[in-house]
């Protein structure tokens, strides 16, 4: 057998010197996304020499229809509207291999973006936002765990001063974590708050659930974003009803959010709406969470790991991938 291992920005371009130079029988024995060097896709390909491949009738190929029914059967099993799951189908068409999830991550890549949110400061506060009961207080805990395992410097500030337990719960994650934790109950106190943080270091500001729908609630988290001069990221729970999920992603994309961090993953089965999300507002996937328990972190999203997500592996069959890859 032969193995070689191809290099590429994108997992298109990746998996098309696969095919380019092994035919159209390789095989994709793993794949790995780098953070370090702006998200460049390695994938390592097997192939048998011409002289030992065994017989096509011994060991034929999957078909391009069954490998396409496979791709067009998992998203509209999870409830992906049927115009993204046409578009996405034709692109796996276009860019697939043997492998169905392989096929469906090429086409994830084709059909969106990735960009894990920002390990260190990088200019602007990062500011959660999103409907009541997403997960934002979770996931600005997880963000400044992250952080602080590292060494580096976190503050987090609570905006949601309303809500019964709101600052409690946090304060008590920050305690934890041993992480500064600030309040700031209207525009002109959050602006102070992130004013007297350090030089350097990462700002998350948690921010009250707002309804989409509601006029004066998005005016009232766009008057804070103004005054933290921060990066909105949307945070949504996995779940949900895919044209709700759009029109509120078209929300807060509105407010200027450009990520989205997928959270409770281990809490539905369906995971369209997030695509519809995604697709609506036009953001990035940017990182995935599971249950409430600060240790599991928020992994970063790629088309590999979302493939996986959407279709895993079947129980009981050996893990393929490295385990950096996998969504915990």
């Amino acid at each position: 057998m032969r193995l070689k291992t191809f290099t590429a920005p994108t997992m298109k371009q990746a998996i098309k010197l696969v095919r380019d130079e092994l035919g159209p029988d390789a095989v994709i024995v793993s794949t790995v996304q780098s953070r370090a060097d702006g998200g460049t896709v390695r994938i390592t390909a097997a192939v048998e020499p011409a002289d030992t491949r065994p017989p096509a009738a011994a060991e034929p190929a999957p078909a391009k229809a069954r490998v396409l029914d496979a791709v067009r059967c998992t998203l509209e099993d999870h409830g992906t509207p049927a115009p993204l799951v046409e578009r996405l189908v034709t692109a796996a068409r276009v860019l697939m291999g043997d492998d169905p999830r392989m096929a469906l991550a090429a086409a994830l890549d084709d059909g969106f973006r990735f960009a894990p949110v920002p390990e260190r400061d990088h200019g602007r506060p990062l500011m959660l936002v999103g409907p009541p009961g997403a997960g934002k207080t979770i996931a600005a805990a997880k963000l400044a765990a992250r952080a602080r395992l590292r060494g580096d410097p976190v503050t987090v500030i609570s905006a949601d001063t309303e809500r019964a337990g709101g600052v409690e719960q946090l304060a008590s994650l920050a305690r934890l974590m041993k992480a500064a934790l600030r309040t700031a109950a209207t525009p002109e106190a959050l602006a102070q708050a992130v004013g007297e943080c350090g030089v350097g270091e990462l700002v998350v500001v948690d921010t009250p659930g707002t309804n989409p729908y509601s006029e004066a609630g998005l005016d009232a988290l766009a008057a804070l974003a103004t005054a933290a001069k921060a990066e909105p990221v949307l945070v949504l729970n996995a779940g949900g009803d895919a044209r709700d999920y759009a029109e509120c992603a078209a929300s807060f994309a509105g407010l200027g959010a450009t990520r989205l961090i997928a959270t409770r993953l281990d809490m539905a089965r369906r995971l369209g709406s997030l695509l519809a999300a995604a697709d609506a507002g036009r953001l990035r996937f940017a990182n995935a969470g599971t249950g409430p328990h600060v240790g599991k972190g928020l992994p970063a999203l790629n088309p590999v790991s979302l493939a996986r997500l959407l279709l895993p592996e079947p129980a009981g069959a050996a893990e393929p991938a490295p385990r950096k890859e996998r969504i915990a």
